[in-house]
């Protein structure tokens, strides 16, 4: 059975027209894809009926989504079907359709020799057919555990959990120091990636399912740890890895420099009405914009720069340009380490550029006393000595010197921020800066830890996936703490 008449017409079927036309997104900080008719799916669908082995559910994808069932369910017009193997697995599949790489992609078996199924966009066709239709909607416990559970942060793995324990009959509140729910999904991923009605719209049906959200509130200075544990039997610590790596050069005390997290929750926050104009600084209108880091954080502030009206925007990365297509040491079906241009990056046209191999030495001052002017730089070599890995030496005469008045710290995270509060609860650091958790998922008396707090910066499904599995260690507990009273 086949849907193109024709080899030709099939494969032109299987890359999808994804996103809005560069020109027109760049005006706005509304969604840059596009929703992908059914019709245009249904060649993918079914070339995933073919496959033998499905390594997208059992190698790809961290949640264990049984997508090919999905898919079936999809290609026989069966939406609510498909939607409920979807959320047997998933808890918030609105999310990972759109800001998840698609690891289950990656481990596609028809990516060995073509384009792999299009999952993802499957997965949002399915998620907004249930909400539109209402087939998405709060499903309270039936009956309650008697267990009361703080999640303190409310990112990816804080929802999780907290709806892990929810739907288990727990009573939970969730704990989060900014002025709404979300955590780095509303703060730190740009509304151009995830429209945060989309995330308002989670968590309105998380709260009509018992869930208590209380925002505007820093546990640790608000709320101590003896009151938490009177009022919880069980805490959750999903507080993220969110210590930025810095950059400790020459200059780095000049104005003009920021950390890239702060530049786009300051944008988003903008958007959402929590603040009246940017901070000062904070505007990349007619600035030449340097972003340091080329991972999926720097895109987003190359995407937003461009958007707020740069001038210029520059984007370097510290490693080598990875390569187009899998290498030796990196076989099917794990996730190809390969190069990839981001909607952002097919927005830069003659405004903004791309290098690898660069570091920074120095950040020189302008015109303007006390703010940043340029950038001193170098080209890189990753050279391993005696046998060791390979580190970055400069490569000689290749210094230059890169103009910007505005510049991001895209660099990543090192581990958790600096609580008293963990340390009063009974949790430790472990030596990578994260909080140091045993096999129970615990990091102390009565108290769990889930997420890139433990984990380490991670994706988003990976997150939620960790979040769930602390829930279910919590209700573990729960379990073995009410069998020792009986």
């Amino acid at each position: 059975m086949t849907l193109c008449n024709t080899p030709a017409e099939a494969a032109a079927s299987r890359h999808l027209d994804k996103y809005r036309p560069v020109a027109e997104r760049l005006g706005d900080f509304r969604p840059v894809e596009k929703r992908v008719a059914p019709e245009e799916l249904r060649d993918g669908l079914y070339r995933c009926q073919d496959c033998g082995i499905p390594f997208c559910h059992a190698v790809g994808c961290p949640l264990g989504n049984a997508i090919p069932e999905m898919n079936l369910h999809a290609l026989a017009g069966r939406w609510e079907r498909a939607l409920a193997v979807l959320l047997a697995t998933s808890p918030f599949p609105e999310f990972t359709a759109r800001v998840c790489p698609a690891l289950c992609e990656g481990s596609c078996v028809q990516g060995l020799h073509e384009e792999p199924t299009p999952i993802r966009q499957t997965e949002k066709e399915i998620i907004e057919r249930g909400f539109a239709g209402g087939w998405v909607r709060p499903r309270p416990a039936e009956s309650r555990l008697g267990l009361k559970a703080a999640v303190i942060g409310s990112g990816p793995s804080g929802l999780a959990a907290a709806w892990g324990l929810s739907r288990a009959g727990a009573q939970v509140t969730v704990y989060e120091s900014a002025a709404r729910p979300g955590g780095f999904l509303r703060y730190g991923i740009p509304d151009f990636k995830l429209e945060k009605e989309v995330l308002d719209r989670r968590v309105e049906l998380m709260e009509a399912e018992g869930v208590g959200f209380e925002c505007g509130v820093d546990v640790g200075p608000d709320i101590g740890a003896r009151l938490l544990r009177k009022r919880f039997d069980a805490v959750v610590l999903a507080v993220g890895s969110r210590r930025k790596r810095d950059l400790p050069i020459p200059g780095r005390e000049l104005a003009g420099i920021h950390f890239a997290t702060d530049y786009l929750s300051a944008q988003n926050r903008l958007l959402a009405g929590e603040i009246p104009v940017l901070p000062p600084g904070m505007s990349a209108r007619g600035c030449r914009v340097a972003v340091i880091g080329g991972g999926d954080t720097g895109s987003d502030c190359l995407g937003t720069a461009l958007r707020q009206g740069a001038a210029a925007v520059a984007q370097f990365e510290i490693l080598p340009d990875p390569p187009r297509e899998r290498a030796p040491g990196n076989p099917w079906p794990e996730w190809p380490r390969i190069h990839r241009d981001s909607s952002s990056h097919e927005e830069c046209g003659e405004r903004a550029s791309r290098r690898w191999n660069v570091t920074t030495l120095e950040f020189l001052p302008g015109d303007r006393p006390g703010r940043v002017g340029a950038l001193r730089c170098a080209e890189v070599d990753w050279l391993a000595k005696d046998g060791g890995r390979p580190a970055p030496v400069i490569r000689p005469g290749t210094e230059f010197v890169q103009p910007a008045d505005l510049v991001m710290l895209a660099m990543g995270f090192t581990g958790v921020e600096d609580n008293p509060l963990y340390r009063e609860l009974g949790a430790a650091l472990a030596p990578n800066g994260v909080l140091a958790r045993k096999p129970d998922f615990s990091v102390g008396d009565r108290v769990f830890a889930a997420g890139d707090s433990v984990k380490g910066p991670s994706l988003v499904v990976r997150a939620m996936e960790d979040g769930l599995a602390t829930a279910g260690a919590v209700l573990a507990w729960q379990a073995a703490r009410n069998g020792r009273r009986e």
